[in-house]
């Protein structure tokens, strides 16, 4: 899939209005259909819309617009973005106050069926601190009477996905060390482990 332009209405509104481009080669750069860009030309469509222009915004360079008027079927490349979109930082994960109280209960299901994960693995995936994995190891945790092993995957913790990667690098750390691997999990009938 091709990257669109920001507001592609406006977009195309300000390409028909001060532009030579086919309608066609409009339609495609703005992710529309011919008709709805030659509506717009009409005046049947966006009829309040203002242009957003697309130079400006670094999106297009007028030599791409000339080269593309100038051969109706070239068709117009977007530019790359000029700041592209940063990947979250290494950092603590960020769990809402609403899910804080259900941390333990995770942490409690991790250590119970998934032993080959290191603190440092589990503090990663919840979001929380070694002193708290150790704290629900030892029952020393204030809350520890009302613990009870929930899967972090429902209650919104963290992802499956980001669960499995997890287990396995375990399991790959194991097999590297020599030590066993523990089999997977095996659910019940009602999709309850079964420990």
């Amino acid at each position: 899939m091709t990257a669109l332009p920001l507001m592609p209405k406006a977009t195309a509104v300000w390409l028909i209005e001060k532009t030579a481009l086919t309608f066609t080669q409009i339609a495609e750069f703005c992710g529309m259909h011919p008709l709805e860009v030659q509506a717009i030309a009409d005046g049947e469509v966006a009829q309040g819309i203002v242009g957003y222009d697309p130079i400006a915004n670094h999106q297009l360079t007028q030599a791409e617009i000339d080269r593309c008027e100038k051969d109706p079927e070239s068709r117009l490349k977007i530019l790359p973005p000029a700041n592209p979109i940063n990947r979250r930082s290494k950092g603590a994960r960020y769990t809402p106050v609403a899910k804080r109280n259900d941390r333990p209960d995770a942490i409690a299901f991790i250590l119970r069926n998934f032993p080959q994960l290191s603190e440092q693995q589990t503090s990663k995936l919840l979001g929380t601190t070694k002193d708290t994995i150790e704290k629900v190891r030892t029952k020393q945790h204030w809350n520890s009477p009302n613990i009870k092993p929930r899967d972090p995957v429902t209650l919104g913790l963290c992802s499956q996905t980001d669960l499995n990667a997890m287990v396995a690098a375990a399991n790959e750390r194991l097999a590297r060390e020599g030590q066993a691997v523990p089999p997977p999990l095996e659910l019940d009938d009602d999709g309850e482990n079964g420990i």
